[in-house]
């Protein structure tokens, strides 16, 4: 890790949906080494990741997110859930088709919302949990880049996160929401060139782009009992952009 504050999940069980690439992928090995068992949902199991639960899913298909509810509700405590998963059609909006639209937000919220509820359940009926939903600042903000259905699905799961957290406080179930900015993952490295990522740097006021654990070490944060009053928040982590 990037830091040198160390969390203690021992005994936590952990579900990560979007856990085979990415952020989420990042916190899948980050919980398993913190002493966490962990469950990751994603379309296709990540090879590099060892003593994590996988459960196969294709999160716009209604079938699979069925079976999934079938697979969840045999698992009779969860912790800590984080929603990573999000899709992208980097295009202005006169060129976004109505089905790429229904798409991005089939992915990015009704997944979302669809899960949420089955884990809910659980964790009602142990009095506690945490949940943490990954927007991104282009929900915070705007994208110059990123396509309208991305900004509208992140900036909707901002609007998601707060009366959710005010919904189930009463059941001792925290609910917050990180806006990460550009962040060093697979897909910035396929998306953006050496030089584009300069040119993005240079406008941001810490002048880089972010490290994976520097995503890492905040969700984490929010997810321990250091974060036991946190509920509700936006956290920005954006090296200062907004």
């Amino acid at each position: 890790m990037f830091s040198n504050i160390k969390y203690n999940f021992k005994g936590k069980i952990v579900l990560i949906i979007g856990g085979s690439k990415g952020i989420g992928a990042g916190l899948v090995k980050e919980f398993l080494k913190s002493g966490a068992k962990v469950y990751y949902v994603g379309r296709t199991r990540n090879r590099s990741i060892n003593n994590a639960f996988f459960l196969k899913c294709d999160l716009k298909d209604l079938k699979d997110l069925k079976d999934l509810e079938k697979k969840l509700s045999k698992i009779i405590k969860i912790d800590i859930l984080i929603n990573s998963a999000a899709i992208n059609f980097p295009k202005p909006n006169d060129k976004i088709t109505f089905d790429e639209w229904k798409e991005v937000f089939a992915i990015n919220m009704d997944s979302i919302f669809f899960i949420s509820k089955i884990v809910l359940k659980i964790m009602k009926k142990n009095n506690s949990g945490s949940i943490v939903n990954i927007s991104s600042i282009a929900g915070r903000h705007r994208s110059v880049v990123s396509g309208i259905h991305y900004v509208s699905s992140k900036s909707a799961l901002i609007g998601y996160t707060k009366q959710l957290s005010y919904e189930y406080a009463k059941y001792n179930i925290r609910v917050n929401v990180v806006c990460p900015s550009q962040t060093y993952t697979d897909m910035l490295r396929k998306t953006m060139n050496k030089k584009s990522i300069l040119k993005l740097s240079k406008n941001i006021p810490l002048k880089r782009i972010a490290k994976l654990e520097e995503q890492i070490g905040p969700i984490m944060f929010l997810c321990s009992d250091s974060a036991s009053y946190i509920t509700g928040a936006v956290l920005d982590v954006n090296g200062g952009q907004i």
